[in-house]
Order: structure tokens, then sequence, then C-alpha cells
């Protein structure tokens, strides 16, 4: 009589939600890697899993609304919903509104989300299957962006106190990591297929403050955990072709030593581009935002920063309708802007957080003008930034492909791409026409500018 076969169970899923910034999307990469190693398998959509995760942002009110629509939606559609992020830290509040959620954890809790997973839907398949390793695709881990382009996350936490920011609550100081380990994660990045690396941390220009910049040994030579330092090594990888990858830097506050990396970008070992938040430009908003308050020494530096790198972009964000903001004060952000000539702005109408120092202060701004003084500040910002794109038309510049289109009725291939001056789902793009039919996501190629308009680029690669 034959015996019968051991039956293995099926693999547990796992659905994820990721809300909020690049920071908190990395975390959600971090996650799913770590539990897929424990061999959970991944699902796609809510009917499929066995427990979602909801990974939420609780910078602002209506993010934090925007979470809990997320968790309801995931909770109505599965039922079984696990809940991180940033607005873990009001597991109180989440409970009270979502009493059937199965655990609530708090920003980068790593460890005690997957105990959650694991607690809520075990993965065991059996001795069989278990003390076999998981097979992976690659060495970089699942990542939730395109395989062309990656975020690097350097650092957690914030040592800055601004007025409207919780960040330092939800996410603790300054945690730098390692430097090796860092330059380890992004060399195998780039082999694995990445072709732009996008730093980000909440404050680029302090990695290794917390540290002290400690050394370490990477490829025979010491380096610190300090942003030159990083800059210098990221801009020495090269893909398995030989190219020299795009290297961003994002939330790059401008300390003294920003400085330092502009001639690398001049020499094209780093991508000329800088995100910096400065917020405002009026000295009395930025003292009570408890922000730096040198613009005038700023807009000196963007001049010489501009003089060695002239194809450098500077983007950044403002805050307006900040408590206490005068007409006077919103008149000189915009009198800044137009000296500083940012090529990317983004606004913002200040809104209380819970938690923030800024709601006690007096003088709060009515909504009213707060709508107004956001139309104009975007109305200045996008003359600007059509000037800029009309300068680039006639131009050829490096682009980098995102998507290629199917053949039109004519058999022409339209492409969607990027340039140098445009961070993925934040800047512009870049849409090309008759493009090769060899081309494909994550190819470098050159672009001739024929079109503009006050955000994107229209031209032809060859």
């Amino acid at each position: 009589m034959a015996s019968s076969a051991t039956a293995i169970p099926d693999q547990k899923k796992v659905g994820m939600v990721s809300l909020g910034c690049p920071k908190n999307l990395v975390d959600s990469e971090r996650i799913l890697t770590t539990l897929r190693a424990d061999g959970y398998a991944m699902s796609a959509d809510y009917a499929g899993a066995d427990v979602v995760l909801v990974n939420t942002c609780g910078f602002l009110d209506s993010a934090k609304e925007e979470s809990l629509e997320a968790i309801g939606e995931a909770i109505a559609e599965n039922g079984r919903v696990i809940v991180t992020g940033c607005m873990g830290e009001e597991a109180e509040a989440i409970r009270a509104r979502f009493p059937q959620v199965l655990a609530v954890t708090g920003a980068h809790q790593y460890e005690t989300v997957i105990d959650a997973v694991r607690e809520a839907a075990p993965a065991s398949q059996g001795p069989y299957v278990d003390l076999i390793p998981q097979a992976f695709a690659d060495d970089g881990g699942i990542k939730l962006t395109p395989r062309h382009y990656s975020y690097l996350k350097i650092s957690e936490g914030c040592n800055h106190s601004c007025a409207f920011c919780i960040i330092p609550s939800l996410r603790g100081k300054l945690a730098s990591r390692r430097i090796d380990a860092v330059l380890r994660e992004a060399e195998k990045l780039v082999a694995a297929g990445t072709r732009e690396l996008l730093v980000i941390s909440q404050d680029t220009s302090a990695y290794g403050v917390d540290t002290r910049h400690e050394t370490r040994t990477w490829k025979g030579r010491e380096v610190r955990a300090h942003m030159t330092d990083l800059a210098r090594e990221l801009g020495q990888l090269r893909t398995p072709e030989g190219a020299t990858p795009w290297v961003r830097l994002h939330y790059v506050y401008p300390y003294p030593h920003v400085d330092q990396v502009i001639p690398p970008m001049a020499e094209g070992l780093l991508t000329p581009y800088l995100d910096i938040p400065f917020q405002h430009a009026a000295p009395k908003v930025l003292r009570a935002m408890k922000r730096p308050a040198n613009e005038a020494r700023v807009l000196e530096r963007i001049k010489s920063w501009r003089a060695i790198a002239p194809d450098l972009t500077i983007r950044s964000s403002f805050v307006v309708g900040f408590p206490g903001e005068t007409e006077e004060d919103f008149r000189y952000l915009l009198d800044w802007l137009e000296e500083a000539q940012l090529d990317r702005v983004g606004g913002f109408r200040f809104e209380p957080v819970a938690g923030a120092q800024a709601n006690a202060l007096p003088d709060h701004v009515p909504d009213e003008v707060k709508e107004e003084r956001y139309a104009r500040l975007m109305e200045v910002t996008e003359r600007i930034s059509a000037a800029k794109l009309a300068a680039k038309v006639g131009r050829t510049l490096p682009v980098i492909i995102d998507e290629v289109g199917e053949p039109d009725e004519d058999g022409d291939i339209g492409a969607t791409a990027r340039s140098q001056a445009d961070a993925p789902e934040i800047d512009g793009q870049v849409f090309l026409r008759n493009v090769s039919p060899n081309l494909k996501p994550g190819d470098f190629a050159d672009a001739r500018i024929e079109d503009a308009d006050a955000h994107d680029l229209y031209g032809v690669a060859f």
C-alpha cells in the first residue's frame, strides 16, 4: 500500500500599504525583505493577503486622516490589519477608531512589526521547507520602486526642534548608519540594476554628527561618517556597464560643508541637484520657526554654487501662513525667490499638528489669507520654472528612461524620462518621441529638447 504524501501548507501572504515620504518607503522595503526571508510571500491585493500592513504617515493632520482612511479601507477589504509607521505613536487614537486592528507599532520598530506579523499569520510551512534558505531574485531585497532607482537612507531622526515639526517625537534624535554599511548597500543596489541613488534622511548634512563622524575602513581606506566623505565615495560607484550612476542628494541643510559637494557635481561624479528645505526667507518668520535665518548669506552661496556648477538644480519647499506671518514677511519671501531663482519649488499652507510648538504661537493666519498667499507663491514659482525650462529648449540633456510606450498607428514609440533636474515623483518629466524600440527603463540617453512648459520638457532621444 502506497504511503500518502505530506501536504505542504501554502505560504502565508502579506499585503502592504505604504504612505508618506520616501523614508517610509525604505522602511516598508526593509520590513518586506525581512518577511520574505522568513518565508512569507507578498500579495498585490487585499483579497490574497493573510495580513495587511499599513505603514502610516503622521506628519500633518491631513496625512493622519489619509492614514486613517487607509487603515479603514484595509479593515473593510481584508479585516486582518497591522499598523506601523509614524502614526503608530498614536496607538490609542487608532484603536479607538479601529478596535479590530491586530497590532500597532511605531516608526522604524522593525522587530516589533515583524513579531506582530509572525503572531498574526505564522509562516511555517513545516520542517521540510523551513530549513531551506529562501530564494532571492537579487541581493537588493524587496524594492517598492522601479528597478532602476533606489532610495538610500543614511540616518533616522533629527536633532532640530523646528516649531512646526514633530519628527523628533515621532522618529527620535539623529541616529546615523555606519558609513561602510551605507556604502555596501549602495554598491549592491548599483550592481543589481540601480542607475539612480536618492540619498535621504531627515537632515543629510548632519550625517554622522551623533557618532562624532566615526571612521570605518572601506576598500582599504579610512572614511568618515560625514556627508562629504559619503558623497565622495558614492561618486566612485560604477554600473556593471561602467557608467556613473546618478547620485541625488535630498534634505540637505545649507551648512558650510555643503560647499564641498559642488565641485564633484561639476565634474559629473554627483548629480547636480540639491534638495534644500528652506521653508521661508523672512528673518522674523524663520526665527519663529526656529530655523536658520541667514538668508542673505544663502543667496551669496547659491550664486557661488552656480558659478562652479552652472547646471545645478536647487529644489526647495516653503510654508505660507505660519503664525505671525505678515504681508510684509510674505512679500519678503517672494522678493527672495525672485533673486534666488530656485528651479523647483513646492508650497505648503501652514497646518497645525498635534504636539507642535507652533500651535501655541499668537496671530494665526486666517485660512483665506493662507490660500491667497499660496496662490501667489505658486504663480511666482511657476513663472520662474517656465522661464528656466524654456532656456533649455535647443539643448541636449542627459536623461534616464522611466517608461517606454507601445508603438502608435504610425509605429512611433514614445517614452517618459527625467533629466538630472528631475527627482522621481516630485519634479517634472521629459516626454520623448520617436525613441528606439531597444530603449528600456533605466537606460541613459541624450535628448534634444524641442519644447517646454512650466513643469516638463519635450524632445527626441538619440
